[in-house]
């Protein structure tokens, strides 16, 4: 099985490889070079390995004990699964994106007016003070970084990191990064803009691309584990692939380990065969039909509450939310014909539409946020299953919109009255995604 480039499952098609802030910058292959990555028993095995292989260490990630590796000579790599302490070894491959099926969606007028997205999940019925107690809750984007001159998040002062060139630049060439941020965690208090689904929620921009818009398992490895080490209770990935790995298991158990809830988006194939989709299924397993799960698999809904025509579908669905047309901050770097604009009145602020589970999944994340705050007492298996227990299905799940679309309101108010029962820890979920082959 090899690692992969992930695509960003929403209007746009990217993605990336990378934990240490004091880490030094990684040194991407070279034209020719091969690279790898192994996961591995102790550090002394894998400095044995590496040497034994003639390669050059390119990337650590010692919390999930995996490396990626560029050999000098790829016929002494061939011998890396024979050495002692080694447990898997996986070519590491970085593909150019492709436009995603979600771009066809865009349209610049929009789906059901403005900020529909609001009124279909009933985010205006959460009270005010559960608004402001989500400010001790931390979401993580991790994504295609973000343009953080964006008043809704500046305004959030939000922690920023690279984990590829292990800075604090996260600028967003895209858009992609930017406008699922302000979805997950927008200000609702600057009057700039739109308002975000995460109420005051503190945010985690991590950069995970390479500058080019591609990410590899590795990348998108380190970003799950800087955000889980800074403190991140929410992680949103809204990334995708057909394939998973041995690294990605890894880092999505470590992070659910630690009581991380981890929402990831479903994608957008469902007209090009409707493949199972990663990380995504890794948190609500195929053939799971929403029982049990680790974490939340999102799926998109129209204004009208049906499944968005792109969004996937399948047993490894949990819920939906708004994925046509929402509207969201635009990076002043996206190109204007993959975000439609749109003019809010009385606002400065650059926003615009688009389409697509990455923009279904970060308005999951802020409501969970919301419900944590309004209970804070709750599991991160128990936010999961108190949002999927409120969507618009009521408890009736099916292959299309999993528990059916989120529904804010209902979803905290249920929080607030503790009318939760007791779920599995999350550790006993995450078992399974460790075992690495």
């Amino acid at each position: 099985m090899r690692p992969w480039v992930f695509t960003l499952v929403g209007s746009a098609a990217l993605l990336a490889a990378g934990v240490t802030a004091a880490a030094a910058p990684c040194t991407r292959p070279e034209a020719g070079r091969v690279t790898v990555v192994v996961g591995y028993r102790s550090e002394p095995d894998l400095s044995a390995a590496a040497a034994a292989a003639d390669a050059v260490i390119v990337h650590r990630l010692p919390a999930i004990h995996a490396a990626e590796l560029r050999l000098r000579d790829p016929a002494l790599g061939r011998g890396l699964t024979r050495m002692p302490g080694i447990r898997f070894v996986d070519t590491a491959e970085t593909r150019r994106a492709a436009d995603e099926p979600a771009v066809d969606f865009a349209r610049s007028d929009g789906a059901g007016g403005g900020e529909w997205q609001f009124d279909a999940t009933r985010e205006g019925e959460v009270p005010d003070a559960v608004l402001r107690a989500a400010a001790s809750i931390r979401i993580a984007v991790v994504d295609t970084g973000a343009d953080l001159t964006v008043p809704d998040l500046a305004s959030k002062s939000p922690g920023a990191f690279n984990v590829v060139a292990r800075t604090a630049d996260v600028r967003d060439d895209f858009g992609h990064g930017t406008f699922v941020a302000s979805l997950a965690a927008g200000s609702v208090t600057n009057g700039e803009g739109i308002a975000g689904f995460g109420g005051d929620a503190q945010l985690l921009v991590v950069k995970a691309d390479d500058g080019d818009g591609t990410f590899t398992d590795v990348d998108e490895a380190a970003g799950i584990l800087y955000a889980v080490a800074h403190g991140a209770r929410i992680i949103n990935l809204s990334l995708g692939s057909p394939e998973t790995s041995p690294v990605e298991r890894r880092a999505i158990a470590y992070a659910i380990d630690r009581g991380v809830l981890v929402v990831a988006a479903a994608g957008n194939s469902y007209a090009r065969g409707n493949p199972v989709m990663y990380p995504a299924a890794l948190l609500q397993p195929p053939g799971s039909d929403g029982a049990g799960g680790a974490g939340l698999a999102v799926a998109a809904s129209t204004p009208t509450g049906a499944r968005a025509p792109f969004s996937s579908t399948g047993s490894w669905i949990s819920l939906a939310a708004p994925g046509l047309n929402v509207l969201g901050d635009l990076s002043a770097l996206a190109p204007s014909w993959l975000y439609p604009r749109a003019v809010l009145p009385g606002a400065d602020a650059l926003v615009g539409y688009a389409s697509g589970t990455s923009y279904a999944a970060p308005e999951v994340a802020g409501a969970a946020a919301l419900v944590w705050a309004a209970n804070p007492s709750l599991t991160a298996q128990q936010v999961a299953e108190l949002l999927e227990q409120t969507a618009s299905g009521r408890g009736r799940w099916t292959p299309d919109l999993g528990f059916g679309v989120l529904d804010v309101g209902a979803a905290v108010a249920l929080a607030q009255s503790q009318s939760v029962r007791t779920a599995a820890g999350p550790a006993a979920q995450s078992t399974s995604l460790a075992r690495a082959r």
